[in-house]
């Protein structure tokens, strides 16, 4: 099977040099070893010195565009099934200095904190089968780098790179996707990317239906699109009949049981508010979701669950193919390295998939309504719950591939 993946990318390299450096580079980067840099994988492949690794990072002639559109072919041949979603969604390098392209300091989850960080936007594809990471951008921020000819030219940032916002940088990856006929009827994340509404209305435009996690302040039109209220007024006045108990998704524990609510939001029928409650401390999480047609709540709450293997793509990448231990600071470089872990991380997800059995998509606890609630009539007085923002999940912790 790896062969086989080689072949795939092969003709993207012009040279037999840099084709055989990338794969002893892959190699290295499916290994044991405990840091893969440039040092060590060269130390793996045999090499006295990582010089090869580092030209075929930087100099080498090839294009990781073209690898990354092989590595997304690849994912849906070996992964695609019926059910597939598109998960948008960032991580962080820390990384000290000012020379690497992109970084300042920023907020990053990673660190948990503003650090002095480079920001990746990265697309998942997730099925029953497995899920892989199949696209990836470099957040380049406006002020700090794109307004700066002199830092842009140091670090490689090629010259028609201009600024993005990071929505904008996912609907680039989630267009791509879909025109290379990615099997996925929806696309989800989380509430960076789901408060944006030029990204809501691109996948409107396309008739791609999604789940996007939205802040407990979010304004909803309510009473047949006449009434504006806050997505935590609208869970406050729901009554006990509104809630469903629903899985949303098999986790190390088992099915991980929410509570649920969705309401039909404006004129639109397939556009709706879903609600998710913590069974135990009543916390909330909001989603906004649209799709071209009818699908029932456990079709909503499936792709709601489904927005966590993104995060288990990060840890898995991270911390099996080294997607965070390069030392390259350029432009090109970053994408090389980048790409290239994506290929291996794909791998051990094709790996995995061809091993399994066939498992069910997903397991659901029975709703009691398979309608919307409607806010148009009077409540009781429900209890108070509190609106925080949502956690992920316990159960949702990263497994191995492989």
């Amino acid at each position: 099977m790896f062969d086989q993946a080689m072949d795939r990318i092969a003709g993207r390299f012009s040279r037999v040099e840099p084709r055989t450096t990338a794969r002893a580079y892959l190699l290295g980067l499916l290994s044991q070893v405990e840091r893969k840099n440039c040092w060590q994988l060269a130390e793996q492949a045999g090499l006295a010195r990582p010089g090869p690794m580092q030209r075929m990072l930087r100099y080498a002639r090839w294009e990781a565009d073209a690898v990354r559109d092989d590595i997304c072919a690849y994912a849906v041949e070996h992964l695609g099934t019926d059910g597939g979603v598109l998960i948008v969604d960032e991580t962080g390098f820390v990384k000290k200095g000012r020379a690497s392209a992109g970084v300042q300091r920023q907020y990053t989850g990673t660190a948990g904190r503003v650090e002095s960080s480079q920001v990746g936007v990265f697309l998942a594809y997730a099925t029953s089968r497995g899920r892989a990471l199949v696209d990836r951008r470099l957040y380049l921020p406006e002020q700090s780098w794109c307004a700066d000819p002199e830092r842009r030219e140091a670090a490689g940032v090629p010259d028609e790179v201009r600024f993005a916002t990071k929505p904008r940088l996912a609907w680039e990856m989630i267009a791509a996707a879909l025109g290379a006929r990615v099997e996925a009827r929806w696309v989800t994340g989380d509430e960076a990317y789901g408060q944006d509404p030029q990204l809501r209305a691109a996948l409107e435009a396309r008739r791609t239906g999604y789940v996007m996690a939205v802040a407990c302040s979010t304004r909803v039109w309510t009473n047949q699109g006449r009434t504006p209220v806050r997505a935590d007024t609208v869970a406050g006045r729901l009554p006990a009949t509104a809630w469903h108990r629903q899985s949303a998704g098999i986790g190390a524990k088992g099915p991980r049981y929410y509570d649920w609510a969705w309401i039909h939001m404006g004129s639109d029928s397939q556009r709706h508010l879903l609600i998710r409650r913590n069974r135990t401390t009543g916390e909330l999480a909001f989603y906004l979701c649209w799709s071209p047609t009818a699908v029932p709540l456990a079709e909503l709450v499936r792709v709601a669950g489904v927005r966590w293997s993104v995060e288990e793509c990060f840890q898995a990448a991270k911390g099996q193919v080294g997607l965070d231990h390069y030392q390259v600071r350029n432009w090109t470089s970053w994408h090389r390295h980048i790409t290239l872990a994506l290929l291996a991380l794909a791998f051990l997800a094709a790996v995995a998939a061809s091993a399994a059995p066939d498992r069910p998509t997903h397991l659901y606890h029975p709703a009691r309504s398979s309608e919307p609630d409607s806010l148009d009539r009077p409540r009781d007085p429900p209890p108070a719950y509190r609106c925080l923002r949502p956690a992920a999940p316990d159960s949702c912790q990263a497994s191995a591939l492989v």
